[in-house]
C-alpha cells in the first residue's frame, strides 16, 4: 500500500492538492502546514476515496509495530489537525467521515496526475477489473450483492429527517435556503416520506431543545431515532474559486452507517439548484424509488424559483410560519415574491395568510396570481395550488375536491388532503364520509387539538353523542387546550340537555384563552329557549357602527316575529359582514322575513353577481334567501321549487335553515304529510342543527303539520315539547303567544 501510495505524485480534491513526493499539502497553490504522521493518514486515505480504511490498516501504514506510542490517542490527533488543516468538521464532514469503532473515510472526489498508463500497468489493471467481475459474479451468484444492495433500500412507511446543510461558502444565502430546496425536490416524491418540520420540532421539544435548532448531523440522528425513522440526509455545500461542490448522504438512524451518496458540482452560483435537483434525483433512485415514478414527478429546482434570495425568504417564511404563526411569516413570503414575481408558491403561501387574516380579498388575489403562475411547479405545488384556487377564488368546490382526491391518492401520507376533503364532503352533507377522513387526520397528527374538535363535529352530526365524548376525553387525557376544547364541551352538554354543566363551562372558562367566546355560544343557547333578552345580552350588539353578531339576532328575531327589530339588526349587520359568510346569508334571509323583500333582493343580486361560480353560494346560500322572500310574499309553491335541488345534500347547510323553509312552505299549502316530514328531518338531526332556534321551532310546525293532518294527539304531544322548550322563554314573543293560542283551541 506504501508503495501505491508514492506511485500517485499529486492528488486533488476540492481546493487542495496533495504533492506526495514533495511532502506537501497545498490549497489553491498556496502551501499549508502540517505534520509528518497528519500527513501520512491522508495519503492513505486519498489513496482509497470512497472506502472505509480501519484504525488497524492506518496503524500499519504509519505506527511500525515496534513504535511505542499511544495509538488511539495519536490518531485522534492526526485526524483533529487534518480536519483543523482542511477547515473540516466532525459533525458536517466535507473530507473526512469517521466511522464510530470502524475508522475513516474520505469522501469527496479525488483525482491525481496519473498519465495515460503503460501497455503493462493496462494489462495489469485489467486482470484486477477482470478479478473483481469474477467475484462480483459470485457474490451476486449467491444472494449476497443483492442484500447487500437492497437490505437497507427505504419502502413508503420509512420516514426520512432531514438535516441542516453544512455551509462553508462563506455565503449566507445557502443557508436554510439548500435545505428547502432539497425538500421541495424530494416532497414531489410520492415514495419518499420526509419527516415534517411540525414533528422535527415536536420532537426537539422532547429532547430539551428549542424549535429549529440547527440540525447537526448527531442532532439530527437523535431525532431520527427518536421519531423512529429510518434514515437521516446530511447536505454539504463548499466552494473552490467559481466552483461549487454539493453533497448529499444517507445515513443510517440506528447505526450511522452511510446508506448512499451522492456528489455534483456547479460552475457559478446561479447553477447551485440546478446542481441540487440533480443530486436529489440521483439520490432518489439510491434511496429505492422507481424509475417511473422519478420520471413522472421530477421538477427541477428552478420550477419553484430559480432565484437563490426568493428562496431564502421563502424557507424563512415557513420556518417562522410553523414556530411563530402566519402573521409573522407573511414578510417573508412578501420578500419572496418581490425577489422572483414568477415565485407560483410563494404567492399561495400569500393567499394561505391571508386567508388565516379573513384578507379575502387579497388572498383571492395571491391565489390568482399562483393559478396563472402554476404551469411549471411540481405536481406537488401544481395539486396544491389548483386545489385553493377553486375552493378560496371561485368556490367551486366539486372541483376543489376533485383536486384534493388526486392529491391524496398521489401523496396519501400528506395531511392537508384529507383535511379539506373533510370539510368539503361535511358542507356536501355526507358526514359519513367527512367523519372518516377526519379521523385518518387524528390518526395522522394526534397531538393536533383540531382534529379532535373535527372529529367531535362529524360525531355530533351523525348523533354519535358518547363517541363524541370519548374523543373529548382523549383530547383532555393529551393534556391538549383550546377555546374549542370548550365550545364543544358546551355542545355536548346542550345536546345532552345538561343545563348545570353548561353553566359551569360558562364560569370557569372566564379568563381562559378564548373562553370569552362562551358567552357567544351560551347566547344561542338561550335563544334556542325562546329567552331572547338574555341571549341578547350576551350576543353584546354594538349600538353603533356595525354589527358582527347582530346577523345572527336578525335571523332569530325574524323567526319569532320580532319584525322590526330584526331589520334594525340586520342592517347594521350589513354594514361590517362579508357576501360569502355564514353570517351574510343570516342577516339578508331575516331582512326577507322581517319584510324588507326589496333590500333583500338587492342584496341577493350583489351576492349572485360576485359569487358565480361558488357552490356554497348558488346551491345554498341564493336560494335559501329566495326562498325567505317567496315566503314573505305568501308564495310557498315558488319557495318549494327555489329549494328543490337542495334535498340532494341539505345536511350539509347551517342549522338546516332549507328544511325549515320548505317545512313552513309546505304548511302554506296545507300539505301536513310533507310538512311534516321536513320538520321531523330537522328534530332527527339534531346534532346538525345544534343550538340554532328554528331546531327548537320545528317541534311547533310538527304539531301544525299533525293538526292539518288532524291527528291530534300527535299535535297535541308536540305543542307540548315545544312549549317545554320554551318554559322559560321571554312572554312577549309573537310565536309563543300564537303556539299557545293554537294549543289552546285543540279539541
Amino acid at each position: 500500500m506504501a508503495l501505491e501510495v508514492r506511485s500517485r505524485s499529486i492528488l486533488r480534491f476540492g481546493v487542495f492538492e496533495v504533492d506526495v513526493r514533495a511532502g506537501e499539502l497545498r490549497k489553491q497553490g498556496v502551501r499549508i502546514k502540517l505534520q509528518e504522521q497528519p500527513f501520512h493518514v491522508l495519503t492513505v486515505l486519498l489513496q482509497r476515496p470512497g472506502e472505509v480504511v480501519t484504525r488497524e490498516e492506518l496503524r500499519s501504514e504509519n505506527w511500525p509495530a515496534d513504535t511505542f506510542v499511544d495509538f488511539d490517542n495519536s490518531l485522534n490527533t492526526a485526524i483533529n489537525k487534518l480536519r483543523e488543516a482542511l477547515a473540516d468538521s466532525a459533525d458536517n464532514p466535507r473530507f473526512i467521515e469517521t466511522l464510530p469503532r470502524r475508522g475513516y473515510r474520505f469522501i469527496a472526489p479525488v483525482s491525481s496526475n496519473e498519465g495515460k498508463p503503460s501497455a503493462k500497468q493496462t494489462h495489469a489493471r485489467m486482470i484486477v477489473a477482470a478479478a473483481v467481475v469474477v467475484a462480483i459474479g459470485a457474490v451476486v451468484a449467491s444472494g449476497l450483492f443483492w442484500r447487500w444492495r437492497h437490505a437497507w433500500r427505504l419502502t413508503e412507511k420509512d420516514t426520512i429527517v432531514l438535516a441542516d446543510f453544512a455551509n462553508t461558502t462563506g455565503d449566507v444565502v445557502f443557508d436554510d435556503t439548500l435545505k428547502q430546496g432539497l425538500r421541495v425536490q424530494l416532497e414531489q416524491s410520492p415514495f419518499l416520506n420526509i419527516l415534517s418540520d411540525q414533528k422535527v420540532n415536536e420532537v426537539l421539544q422532547l429532547m430539551g431543545r428549542p424549535k429549529y435548532e440547527r440540525l447537526t448531523q448527531d442532532v439530527t440522528r437523535e431525532v431520527c431515532q427518536r421519531a423512529g425513522s429510518k434514515a437521516f440526509l446530511i447536505g454539504t455545500i463548499s466552494s473552490f474559486g467559481t466552483h461549487y461542490v454539493i453533497g448529499l448522504k444517507a445515513l443510517s438512524c440506528h447505526t450511522g452507517d452511510g446508506l448512499a451518496s451522492e456528489q455534483v458540482e456547479a460552475d457559478s452560483r446561479e447553477h447551485v439548484l440546478k446542481a441540487l435537483s440533480e443530486s436529489a434525483t440521483s439520490m432518489r433512485k439510491k434511496l429505492g424509488e422507481s424509475l417511473a415514478t422519478i420520471q413522472k414527478y421530477d421538477a427541477p429546482a428552478e420550477a419553484t424559483t430559480a432565484s437563490l434570495e426568493a428562496l431564502k425568504a421563502y424557507s424563512l417564511g415557513m420556518k417562522t410560519w410553523h414556530v411563530k404563526g402566519e402573521d409573522d411569516a407573511l414578510p417573508f413570503f412578501q420578500r419572496a415574491v418581490e425577489l422572483d414575481p414568477q415565485f407560483a408558491m410563494g404567492f399561495a403561501r400569500l393567499g394561505s395568510v391571508y386567508a388565516g387574516q379573513d384578507e379575502e380579498s387579497l388572498s383571492a388575489e395571491n391565489t390568482r396570481r399562483a393559478y396563472v403562475l402554476r404551469q411549471k411547479v411540481s405536481e406537488r405545488e401544481r395539486l396544491y395550488i389548483e386545489a385553493h384556487y377553486y375552493d378560496r377564488v371561485t368556490g367551486e368546490l366539486d372541483k376543489a375536491a376533485s383536486v384534493w382526491e388526486v392529491m391524496q391518492q398521489t401523496y396519501p401520507r400528506e395531511v392537508e388532503p384529507y383535511q379539506n376533503l373533510a370539510n368539503i364532503y361535511g358542507a356536501f352533507g355526507n358526514h359519513e364520509k367527512a367523519l372518516e377522513k377526519a379521523l385518518d387526520v387524528l390518526r395522522m397528527q394526534p397531538d393536533n387539538v383540531e382534529n379532535y374538535m373535527d372529529v367531535v363535529k362529524f360525531y355530533f352530526r351523525l348523533n354519535r353523542l358518547n363517541e363524541a365524548e370519548g374523543v373529548l376525553n382523549q383530547a383532555e387525557h393529551r393534556k391538549l387546550e383550546g377555546a374549542y376544547l370548550l365550545y364543544e364541551r358546551h355542545e355536548l352538554a346542550f345536546l345532552k340537555g345538561d343545563t348545570r354543566e353548561m353553566e359551569r363551562l360558562v364560569t370557569t372558562s372566564a379568563g381562559m384563552p378564548g373562553g370569552d367566546n362562551i358567552y357567544y355560544w351560551q347566547a344561542w343557547a338561550e335563544a334556542y329557549h325562546g329567552r331572547l333578552r338574555k341571549a341578547r345580552g350576551l350576543f353584546r350588539p354594538e349600538t353603533s357602527g356595525g354589527c358582527e353578531t347582530c346577523a345572527g339576532l336578525s335571523l332569530v328575531e325574524a323567526h319569532f316575529g320580532k319584525t322590526q327589530q330584526a331589520r334594525v339588526d340586520a342592517e347594521s349587520a350589513l354594514k361590517v359582514v362579508k357576501g360569502g359568510d355564514d353570517e351574510f346569508q343570516w342577516a339578508v334571509v331575516g331582512l326577507a322575513l322581517a319584510g324588507d323583500v326589496t333590500q333583500a333582493e338587492k342584496f341577493a343580486v350583489e351576492l349572485d353577481k360576485g359569487f358565480p361560480l361558488n357552490t356554497m353560494v348558488q346551491r345554498y346560500s341564493l336560494p335559501t334567501i329566495r326562498a325567505a322572500m317567496a315566503l314573505t310574499r305568501k308564495d310557498a309553491s315558488h319557495a318549494v321549487e327555489l329549494l328543490r335541488e337542495m334535498s340532494l345534500n341539505e345536511l350539509g347547510t347551517q342549522c338546516l335553515l332549507p328544511v325549515y323553509e320548505r317545512g313552513w312552505a309546505y304548511l302554506m299549502l296545507h300539505d301536513g304529510n310533507a310538512a311534516a316530514a321536513e320538520f321531523q328531518k330537522m328534530i332527527d338531526h339534531r346534532g346538525i342543527v345544534e343550538k340554532c332556534p328554528v331546531g327548537a321551532l320545528a317541534h311547533l310546525g310538527l304539531a301544525r303539520a299533525y293538526a292539518l293532518q288532524s291527528d291530534t294527539a300527535k299535535s297535541r304531544a308536540a305543542y307540548q315539547d315545544f312549549l317545554a322548550l320554551w318554559k322559560d322563554a321571554d312572554p312577549d314573543i309573537p310565536i309563543l303567544i300564537q303556539a299557545k293560542a293554537e294549543y289552546a283551541k285543540l279539541p
